[in-house]
């Protein structure tokens, strides 16, 4: 996910996309502990596509405040 991608969203489905992420990356957590998970790389890619919301989601914040 680019950030590109995230400026049309509003901080509702921003809030609903972090949420269904951060939901992905612990069924790939526990993938992980129990040695099944096949591609390690997308903890990372998951964890800053998490960032990149959040960041968007406090300059929207900002914005309006």
């Amino acid at each position: 996910m680019k950030a590109s991608e995230l400026k049309d969203l509003t901080p509702v489905e921003l809030t609903a996309r972090g949420r269904d992420l951060r939901q992905e990356l612990f069924n790939l957590r526990l993938q992980q502990a129990s040695a099944q998970l096949e591609k390690p790389a997308r903890l990372r890619l998951l964890r800053r596509d998490i960032a990149r919301i959040e960041t968007r989601i406090s300059q929207l914040r900002r914005k309006a405040a």
